[in-house]
């Protein structure tokens, strides 16, 4: 009770006791004046005796409120307790904390060890230092958004000086990188629509030179693609994946992960053999990780590539397609291979001359379980008019865009 309210309680039998007192007098003129007085100091104390039992049931009803909010708090503390202490046997009764997460781990080292010895193996000579060029400092580019320094570097090269970059500086800058373990992780949120909540992230790379500046993905991915450097890119970038899986999974948190696989990543023996081994012993992170390959490279690979596809996915791994530029599909190839995500570049799905064909491909995929996703979406307007399409899922700035990923561990 508050002590306004005290006081307005005072005042109104104080104020009844007076009115008692004045006007009993004239009611009974022949009456004692003292008896006037009287009867007010009982109205008074009446008053202040109801007062008193009133502040008291107040209090008693205060104190009971505190006493349950105590009572549910002690019994909220003792799940939580019951919370962690299951929460510590379960952790403790993980592969990752007796012998079999040694072994897990022990193989994410030789994945990588693997990775350090192929390139060692195809390292050309380095260029002498007067004739090796400039790397080019630029800040921002178009195309694919990436990185996040997932280990620090066991040694830090020279920086490169700054100047116009040639394709002899970018491979340089992605060797070095590779041999330092410069390679970042960067993450963007692709999510549902219309609710914009976030389901998967896409891993991207970007190449990190000695001097602390990034190479993006349309500088190197070519020349690293033609020097044989881009499957020892994608491995990383795998390996770093799985550690950024189980860490969610550590987290509790429910959510998938797109990587980028190119052919020659998977015509790589050697690396595909470890990789199926490590995660055949972590077949729970198996469904968090979605293989997303380009059109163009689905289509070049052929039978060999649909055949490692089936092995992965008899593992129970799914895939998406990306960077598609023409809409006449095989659905039967897709859904027998586990092609499970389409993405489809947002000027295209708004292509007026497309329209139709893209409405009778959302409408058989969404029949086959196909889920369409629409990428480069900017803005409030882009995605009113994506919405009125009918499409579930969506990417691009608008939802968040590319950010570092944090250390492992």
């Amino acid at each position: 009770m508050s002590a306004l309210t005290h006081i307005v309680y005072a005042l109104a039998y104080l104020v009844a006791g007076g009115a008692v007192a004045a006007v009993l007098p004239e009611m009974r003129p022949d009456a004692d004046p003292l008896l006037g007085w009287l009867a007010g100091g009982a109205v008074v104390l009446a008053g202040a005796l109801v007062h008193d039992v009133v502040t008291r049931l107040e209090r008693e009803r205060i104190a009971s409120r505190r006493i349950h909010r105590l009572h549910d708090t002690v019994e909220a503390l003792a799940e939580e307790v019951a919370r962690l202490r299951a929460a510590v046997a379960e952790e403790s009764a993980r592969p990752h904390a007796g012998p079999a997460g040694y072994d897990a781990v022990m193989q994410e080292v030789k994945l990588l060890q693997s990775l350090v010895t192929r390139l060692a193996e195809r390292r050309a000579p380095r260029p002498p230092a007067s004739a090796a060029p400039a790397v080019e400092r630029r800040g921002s580019a178009a195309g694919t958004p990436p990185g996040v320094p997932v280990q620090a570097p066991a040694s830090t090269p020279a920086p490169i000086p700054a100047g116009p970059m040639d394709d002899a500086s970018v491979l340089e800058a992605v060797r070095e990188a590779l041999e330092a373990d410069r390679i970042d992780i960067y993450l963007q949120p692709i999510v549902s629509l219309p609710q914009r909540k976030h389901r998967f992230y896409e891993v991207f790379s970007r190449v990190r030179a000695g001097d602390g500046q990034q190479i993006m993905p349309d500088r190197y991915l070519e020349i690293a693609e033609r020097e044989g450097l881009i499957a020892t890119i994608d491995n990383l970038l795998l390996v770093r994946c799985i550690q950024l899986i189980r860490e969610t999974e550590r987290r509790q948190h429910s959510i998938g992960f797109f990587s980028n696989i190119s052919a020659a990543t998977l015509s790589d023996t050697d690396f595909m053999r470890r990789f199926l081994e490590l995660m055949t012993r972590n077949q729970a992170l198996v469904p968090k990780l979605v293989f997303e390959l380009s059109q163009a490279d689905l289509r070049a690979g052929g039978a060999v590539t649909l055949g490692i596809l089936s092995q992965l996915s008899r593992l129970g791994f799914r895939f998406s397609m990306d960077q598609v530029s023409n809409l006449d599909f095989d659905v039967e190839t897709l859904l027998r291979h586990e092609f499970r995500y389409v993405k489809l570049d947002r000027a295209l799905v708004l292509d007026p001359a497309r329209a139709a064909r893209v409405a009778e491909l959302r409408r058989r995929f969404a029949d086959e379980g196909i889920d369409l996703i629409v990428e480069k979406i900017e803005t409030e307007g882009q995605l009113v008019e994506i919405l009125d399409t009918g499409f579930d899922f969506g990417q691009g700035y608008l939802f968040g865009e590319p950010r570092p990923s944090r250390k492992p561990g």
